[in-house]
């Protein structure tokens, strides 16, 4: 089975700029497609200094979806953002003080890559923080999902002014180019030679995805292979232990209610979804959840979305008023989402 790579380097234009993350691209796209995956081929996808992180998500998004191993090579830098503190992506119009609109959250990789099936998705990461990120790096270690392998570092900032060079990347791409592609903690610890005194300093990642009855492995066949239904009967089977076990606002059960959520997606059920979202949205908000926290903001997203792609005026407008009364209170980082809301809905109105 073919393998995915998405190669993406990013960083800030101007005095914000920590590495020079994009230099590493050319070396990169020297190695064959199929040594970066791993695999007999491979469909390689490269995301140079992107814009915007609606960009970077759809790209993300539809890497995600593919059969296969994915491979995500990730070079750049980490910024909070003021309002949550939570890591983000810098992009090209990144600054410190648009960090939550401009930047990439760190936590849309574990959020777009969680219902891939456990060892099918491997990260190599060359990144650089900024002091308070670095800071903050100490007590809360970057999450890139439970079901995934993680490889890399994370860079302190620069001792001195100038941009640092991605060389925990560059390592990477020159060992590949050799053809062959090691077991990928073998391949760290060579490029952890090749830095020598430097990774001292760093951040090291290395985390092996479980292999074991994973059910999300199962789920994904069932969806690959077009049965909805049972994959549905599947997560609705977790979500009810989770729900015995530990309670109907516990996250195990939070989280097979978004699996769900999700498969409805996929099933072409934007209804189910957007019903779904929604209650995941009220369950986390009445769990004491902020508004502004990342799993509230993406269910209200979620939601939100897949109410625009109803075609029966009558559900949308069923719909319509507990996503509007949502937005209220979670206006998202889509500046404009509830007047979108409220302007769909007065057309829903005059609608059959």
């Amino acid at each position: 089975m073919p393998g995915t790579v998405l190669l993406l380097a990013a960083s800030p234009m101007g005095r914000g700029r920590l590495v020079d993350a994009a230099s590493v691209l050319p070396v990169l796209a020297a190695v064959a497609p199929a040594v970066l995956s791993g695999t007999d081929t491979a469909n390689v996808v490269e995301l140079a200094d992107p814009l915007e992180p609606q960009a970077v998500l759809t790209r993300l998004r539809a890497a995600a979806a593919a059969p296969g191993p994915l491979t995500v090579f990730v070079t750049g830098q980490l910024q909070l953002d003021r309002r949550q503190h939570l890591p983000h992506l810098a992009l090209a119009r990144t600054t410190p003080a648009s960090v939550r609109y401009t930047g990439f959250p760190w936590h849309w990789f574990r959020e777009e890559l969680r219902l891939r099936p456990s060892g099918a998705t491997t990260l190599v990461v060359d990144l650089h923080a900024d002091p308070e990120t670095w800071e903050n790096l100490r007590s809360q270690p970057l999450d890139s999902g439970r079901g995934n392998a993680v490889h890399g570092r994370i860079a302190p900032p620069p001792s001195r002014r100038g941009v640092a060079q991605p060389s925990y990347m560059k390592a990477v791409a020159t060992l590949l180019r050799s053809g062959h592609r090691p077991p990928l903690e073998q391949l760290h610890q060579q490029v952890l030679a090749r830095l020598g005194a430097q990774a001292a300093t760093n951040i090291l990642l290395t985390a092996q995805a479980p292999q074991s009855g994973d059910p999300h492995a199962v789920i994904a066949a069932a969806v690959k292979a077009g049965r909805h239904t049972e994959a549905d009967a599947l997560a609705a089977q977790w979500e009810r232990t989770a729900v015995r076990a530990h309670g109907p606002g516990s996250e195990d059960a939070l989280h097979w209610a978004e699996v769900r959520a999700d498969l409805a997606m996929f099933a072409g059920d934007p209804v189910r979804s957007c019903r779904t979202w929604l209650t995941v949205a009220t369950a986390r908000l009445a769990a004491g959840q902020a508004p502004h926290a990342p799993a509230v903001e993406s269910a209200v997203d979620r939601a939100h979305h897949q109410w625009g792609r109803i075609d029966d005026p009558a559900r949308a407008r069923e719909l319509g008023p507990a996503l509007a009364e949502l937005r209220l209170r979670v206006p998202g980082r889509k500046q404009g989402a509830l007047d979108h809301v409220q302007q769909h809905l007065r057309q829903l109105q005059t609608q059959g």
